[in-house]
């Protein structure tokens, strides 16, 4: 791997912890919990972004028909519910049992892929399979307290987030490109959620937050803004120049990296079983992902 390569792993390294970290802030430490408008506000700004990059010929973006639009419409609303689900899990939980459930949709793709298509999997991909279900069941048993609401949510993000990568396996069509597909998702995510902030009670919600005028605030909300759509752009890159187990070792390591570091900065308290199910979960990630280059 060349150093241009290592520079845009190690940057998109360094905006999926900035991401994940100033969501966890607004979500629970300034406790902004209305997903339709934090959501809302962070696609909108994210189709507005990629907009501008377009015009200023940073990405290309090129014009797709009304009916690979539509092929399209499943996958945004898989990728709604994985964003509003996955925030009301990560302002319920800590960062580390998020991941930790985030990654049972490794799961539930590769099983729905290896069903549909009939595929054997190999030893090491089924052992890992076994330390990525045992370690979250595991998890949930002996920190009830993060539940039920905490992890019937995560359940919701990682079955859309599982699916979501089966439909795009499935469906994948010549048509459209990852950032058209993207800002697919980011125009139905923002009109949808628009639509139902009033009805949901976000808005009123919002428009009450005791820290609405706040700098912390405002800045935390750009921040998620911004860091996402970088985040997003880095992705796409990444997975164009990297094969697809090179793309897995650096966002294990990206998702390794921000479990650690958020102990420090949200001040979060492993007991010993929870800190093995962390443990036990990202071995079984890293077998998981090492199999792949056998596939």
């Amino acid at each position: 791997m060349n150093a241009a390569r290592v520079i845009l792993a190690l940057i998109f390294c360094i905006l999926f912890i900035a991401s994940y970290f100033t969501n966890k802030y607004v979500l629970s430490n300034l406790k902004f919990t209305f997903p339709t408008i934090f959501q809302g506000w962070q696609t909108s700004t994210g189709a507005l972004l990629l907009l501008v990059t377009w015009k200023l010929g940073l990405v290309e973006i090129k014009g797709f028909s009304r009916s690979a639009a539509f092929s399209q419409l499943p996958g945004s609303f898989l990728f709604i519910g994985n964003i509003y689900a996955g925030s009301k899990a990560l302002s319920l939980l800590p960062i580390p049992f998020f991941f930790v459930l985030q990654n049972v949709s490794e799961v539930f793709a590769f099983l729905m892929v290896a069903v549909t298509h009939r595929e054997k999997p190999s030893w090491m991909k089924l052992f890992s399979v076994c330390m990525l279900l045992g370690s979250a069941a595991s998890l949930i048993l002996y920190n009830p307290r993060f539940g039920p609401s905490g992890y019937i949510w995560a359940s919701v993000h990682l079955f859309c987030v599982g699916t979501y990568k089966v439909f795009q396996k499935n469906t994948k069509t010549s048509h459209l490109s990852d950032l058209e597909e993207q800002f697919i998702n980011y125009m139905t995510s923002a009109l949808l959620l628009a639509s139902l902030a009033y009805s949901t009670g976000d808005l009123s919600g919002a428009l009450d937050f005791p820290f609405l005028t706040s700098y912390r605030f405002q800045t935390g909300c750009l921040g998620s803004a911004i860091f996402g759509f970088c985040l997003m752009l880095a992705t796409v890159k990444l997975k164009g120049i990297l094969p697809q187990e090179h793309c897995g070792v650096w966002c294990f390591l990206a998702k390794v990296l921000a479990s650690g570091l958020s102990l420090f900065t949200f001040n979060t308290v492993l007991s010993p079983e929870t800190h093995f199910c962390v443990i036990l979960n990202y071995t079984g990630e890293a077998f998981f992902v090492y199999s792949d280059r056998f596939h």
